[in-house]
C-alpha cells in the first residue's frame, strides 16, 4: 500500500517563496539587464530639420547633424556605450557603385567625426554596406542581372571602412554578407594603420521579411530591386549561422551579430554556446514597429514590454542589444 506523507510537508519545494516580494525577486533574479547592454541605432540625415519622423517607425527619427551630437551627448551622460549610426542619403547623390559611401566629406564621415568631438568617451559604430547609398537598394555592387558581385564589393567594403575609421569610427560593422570581406576589412585596417578598430560583423544576418521599416528610415525600400536572398541567410537555417561565425572568427572579427533579434533568439544562444566570443543582437525595424504599433493602440504596456524583450535577449546568450530603445531603456536602468 502506497504510504502518503502528510499534506504539510508537501511540496518541500515551493518555487514561489522566492518570488513573494521585489525584493526576493531581484536577489534570485539570473539575468540582469544594464546600460552597459546597450547599443543605440541611429539614423542621420543631411538635412536642416532637426527631427524627421520615420512614418514606419513610430517614436523614431532621423536627425539632423546637429541633433545627432546632442542625441550623442545624452547617450554618453546616461552611461550607453556606444552608438549605430545609419545614413539617410539624398536620392540625388545615389548611383549603381554608391560613390557617396566613399566621400570623405559626406554625411557619415562628417557626423561621425562631430559626434566623436562632442562625445569622446562614446563609441561609435558604423554600417559597411552600399545599400544606404546606391540607386538599386541592394549592399554591393550587382551585374545587369542584379546578382550581387561578391569580390568587386569587398574591395568597395574595404574603401568605406577606411574612410569611416579615419572619420572617428571606433567599430566597423560589415552587414552585406559577402564571403571574405571580414578578413579584407580587416587586412586593409591594419595596412592603413588602424589597428584599434574593431570589427563587429554582420555574421548571421537572415533575409528577414522584418527590415521593411528601416529600409523606409533610410531610404532604400523603394529603391530596391529584386531581394537579397542570394547573399543574406535562409530563415530555415541554424546550422549554416554557425559556419559563418565561425568564419567571420577565423578571418578576424572581434564581435558578432545576429539579425534579426527576437524571431532568432534560438541562434544567439547557439552562436554564444559554441563560440563564447562577444556576441550582439540587432532588435531590427521591424521589432520595434510592431510592438509600438501595439503600444500606441494601448495593447501592450509599453515601458513594461520594452523591458521584458530587451531582458530577453541577454537571457538567451547575448552581450548587448543594438536597439532604437536604448534611450528610453537607459533612462529606465538610471
Amino acid at each position: 500500500m502506497t504510504q502518503h506523507l502528510p499534506y504539510a510537508a508537501y511540496p518541500a519545494t515551493r518555487m514561489r517563496r522566492n518570488r513573494l516580494h521585489d525584493w526576493r525577486r531581484r536577489l534570485t533574479r539570473e539575468t540582469k539587464l544594464s546600460t552597459d547592454d546597450l547599443i543605440l541605432a541611429m539614423v542621420v540625415h543631411d538635412g536642416q530639420e532637426a527631427r524627421i519622423p520615420v512614418d514606419s517607425m513610430p517614436a523614431t527619427f532621423r536627425y539632423s547633424h546637429t541633433e545627432a551630437v546632442a542625441v550623442a551627448q545624452e547617450a554618453e551622460s546616461l552611461g550607453i556605450p556606444m552608438i549605430a549610426v545609419f545614413p539617410f542619403i539624398d536620392p540625388a547623390l545615389k548611383d549603381a557603385k554608391g560613390s557617396e559611401a566613399f566621400n570623405a566629406n559626406g554625411l557619415v564621415p562628417e557626423v561621425i567625426a562631430a559626434m566623436k568631438r562632442a562625445a569622446p568617451n562614446l563609441g561609435l559604430m558604423t554600417d559597411v554596406a552600399l545599400d544606404p547609398f546606391t540607386n538599386h537598394g541592394h549592399d554591393g555592387l550587382i551585374d545587369d542581372n542584379g546578382m550581387m558581385l561578391n569580390d568587386p564589393t569587398i574591395e568597395a567594403l574595404v574603401a568605406q571602412a577606411i574612410l569611416e575609421a579615419r572619420a572617428g569610427a571606433d567599430v566597423v560593422a560589415p552587414s552585406d554578407m559577402t564571403d571574405g570581406r571580414v578578413g579584407a576589412i580587416r587586412a586593409g585596417l591594419d595596412g592603413a594603420g588602424f589597428q584599434d578598430v574593431a570589427i563587429m560583423s554582420y555574421a548571421a544576418k537572415y533575409a528577414s521579411a522584418f527590415y521593411g521599416p528601416y529600409r523606409d528610415a533610410i531610404g532604400s525600400q523603394r529603391a530596391l530591386k529584386g531581394d537579397k536572398k542570394t547573399y543574406q541567410m535562409d530563415p530555415g537555417n541554424s546550422d549554416e549561422a554557425l559556419h559563418e561565425v565561425a568564419l567571420d572568427l577565423h578571418e578576424g572579427a572581434d564581435m558578432v551579430m545576429v539579425k534579426p533579434g527576437l524571431a532568432y533568439l534560438d541562434i544567439v544562444r547557439r552562436v554564444k554556446d559554441a563560440f563564447g566570443v562577444p556576441t550582439y543582437a540587432f532588435q531590427v525595424s521591424g521589432e520595434y514597429a510592431m510592438m509600438e504599433a501595439a503600444i500606441a493602440n494601448g495593447w501592450l504596456d509599453g515601458e513594461r514590454v520594452r523591458m521584458e524583450t530587451l531582458t530577453c535577449f541577454k537571457r538567451a546568450g547575448a552581450d548587448g542589444i543594438i536597439t532604437y530603445w536604448a534611450l528610453e531603456a537607459a533612462k529606465r536602468l538610471a
